[in-house]
């Protein structure tokens, strides 16, 4: 089982990004999905993640407002837009597969990970 991470790179401060989450080897349509990131020299840090329905959506505080993490119920990728990015937002982020239907920011519930994408902004 793989997720691939896709989506990323520089953008200047107040652009946009859409991030995608592809998994292969197994759909996860029934299990919560997230997304997680890692700027330098931090910790990993929760961004936000959606239920196995699209119908819970919890976010990160530092995000709330900007980001919109959203489910194609048909294909299974899970996508992240990106809107007002500020350079804050620099880091490598991750896509997750949970092994519950509802999951927010504790990542022990998070069982498969996927390689990153890296998403710079500039000021």
């Amino acid at each position: 089982v793989q997720l691939q991470a896709s989506g990323g790179g520089l953008v200047q401060a107040g652009g946009s990004l859409r991030l995608s989450c592809v998994a292969s080897g197994r759909t996860f349509t029934n299990n919560a999905m997230g997304w997680f990131r890692r700027a330098p020299g931090k910790e990993r840090e929760f961004v936000a993640a959606i239920s196995w329905n699209g119908g819970s959506t919890p976010y990160a505080d530092s995000v709330k407002g900007r980001f919109t993490i959203s489910r194609g119920r048909t294909t299974g990728t899970v996508y992240l837009q990106m809107n007002g990015l500020k350079p804050e937002d620099t880091a490598v982020y991750y896509c997750a597969a949970s092994n519950r239907a509802y999951s927010g920011r504790d990542y022990t519930q998070y069982m498969s990970w996927g390689q990153g994408t890296e998403v710079t902004v500039s000021s």
